[in-house]
């Protein structure tokens, strides 16, 4: 945010013209066509990702998936929205939030030390997605097995991608998904 001023003069009251006054910088509103494109590509998107739990009987919808549809579908272009941060970054929170869960058990604190290595981690590995700090507190929350969870958060991750670069390409004049792959 940022403010522009005006020194007052010496010995005057200060009216409005010289007050500080907040710059609006928010982005542009989306145009009816793009929003509900918006709307509809991610639902699909999740809805994929749902239906393949359905067919393997396994939770793939888990909700930092929900979010990182949203940020790869809302910003598109930004490095945290690439397939590189995306799947990289899911399965970094998960190793980080395994080893917090051993040392430290299944606690509000530890999970939140396991956000922490999670942002660390990915930073480091130059693929920051803030989705996956949610990836690290479930995985010290809840607990679940890794043998099941990996596979399942990793294909997923895949998945998401490659909907998402096909739902990028059904409208015209839409941001183009990724900008880069790797």
């Amino acid at each position: 945010m940022s403010t522009d001023t005006a020194a007052p003069e010496t010995g005057t009251t200060p009216d409005r013209a010289t007050e500080p006054r907040i710059v609006v910088r928010a982005p542009a509103r989306p145009a009816p066509a793009a929003a509900f494109h918006s709307i509809g590509a991610v639902t699909l998107v999740l809805l994929g990702l749902v239906a393949i739990g359905g067919v393997i009987h396994e939770p793939v919808l888990i909700p930092p998936l929900a979010a990182s549809a949203a940020l790869v579908h809302g910003a598109p272009t930004l490095p945290l929205s690439q397939p590189r941060s995306v799947v990289v970054s899911h399965l970094l929170a998960a190793g980080a939030g395994y080893a917090i869960l051993a040392l430290a058990g299944a606690t509000a604190w530890a999970a939140a030390i396991a956000v922490g290595v999670t942002l660390a981690l990915t930073l480091l590995a130059r693929t920051p997605h803030a989705p996956a700090c949610a990836t690290a507190v479930v995985v010290v929350l809840q607990s679940p097995a890794p043998a099941r969870l990996v596979p399942l958060l990793c294909g997923a991750s895949i998945v998401l991608v490659l909907m998402e670069f096909a739902v990028s390409r059904l409208r015209r004049g839409a941001p183009r998904y990724p900008a880069y792959w790797w």
